[in-house]
């Protein structure tokens, strides 16, 4: 049976260099919870939504948390203060970036965002093979 809380939690600048602490946090919970395969998966996920949040929102922070939803699956989800909700849009052939959501949606089994009063959750579930 998995072991460790619930769902871990940390505040971090809302800087592209926060990216690796955010992979740290989730690994740590994937190891404490058995669920080390997910680890990849979850930790790119972890990486495109706080580069998205750093580069659509003007937050001063971002909160990043990892929840176990059961045996085989793990939501993590970024939280800033900016309301806009992100979208999917297609990126050109030769663009450097935006594709960070598509990477999202190939490989969460689902991903959405719930706006809040004083921002928004962006979400993602990853399972299990």
């Amino acid at each position: 049976a998995p072991t460790g809380h619930p769902a871990y939690t940390e505040t971090l600048p809302c800087t592209p260099e926060s990216a690796p602490a955010a992979r740290r946090l989730i690994r740590q919970a994937l190891g404490a919870w058995a669920l080390d395969a997910l680890a990849d998966d979850a930790c790119l996920v972890a990486g495109e939504m706080v580069a998205n949040a750093c580069r659509h929102t003007r937050s001063p922070l971002i909160r990043v948390s990892v929840t176990r939803l059961d045996g085989t699956r793990v939501e993590i989800a970024v939280t800033d203060r900016s309301r806009v909700l992100p979208a999917r849009k297609p990126a050109a052939p030769d663009a450097l970036d935006g594709r960070g959501l598509l990477l999202v949606d190939a490989v969460a089994a689902r991903w959405g965002a719930d706006p809040q009063r004083w921002g928004k959750r962006v979400w993602a579930e990853v399972r299990a093979a």
